[in-house]
């Protein structure tokens, strides 16, 4: 069980760092990977799912609570979003913009599909280039 305790804190993190809660993911797998005690990819995998279903969950908020406010950043977010669609959740990865999108997402009714495809993706870039990088910067130290 030992074992899996880095990795489930690491799933824990990357599932709340999606919702509005705060989280540092990004550390979370960072550190992890300097510690060698885990696959750099059952890391990336987990952070991904753990982000993806917190990403996720608020799309499903969304659908529950229609955002009611309007404001003119609010009807210019709305626009973009109905301009270019589901891709849009591949900024999901980002700090509070990414949380409003996947809000919005929900609350614009998208197609789950679509949704489910560009904002895994999106996430799961993230963590890859986070482990890609790590990994290098180990190799650099190391030199």
């Amino acid at each position: 069980m030992s074992d899996w305790l880095p990795v489930l804190s690491l799933f824990t993190s990357s599932f709340l760092s999606a919702t509005l809660l705060p989280g540092s993911s990004e550390a979370v797998l960072a550190g992890l990977l300097v510690a060698g005690n885990s696959s750099p990819w059952l890391l990336v995998i987990t952070a991904s799912i753990g982000n993806s279903l917190g990403g996720l969950t608020n799309v499903i908020l969304g659908r529950l609570f229609p955002l009611r406010e309007t404001s003119h950043r609010h009807d210019r977010a709305l626009q973009w979003l109905n301009r270019f669609g589901p891709v849009t959740l591949l900024l999901s990865w980002l700090p509070l913009i990414g949380d409003l999108l996947c809000l919005m997402a929900g609350w614009l009714r998208m197609a789950w599909g679509p949704v489910v495809l560009w904002l895994c993706l999106g996430k799961a870039l993230r963590y890859v280039f986070i482990m890609l990088v790590t990994v290098q910067g180990m190799a650099w130290w190391q030199g």
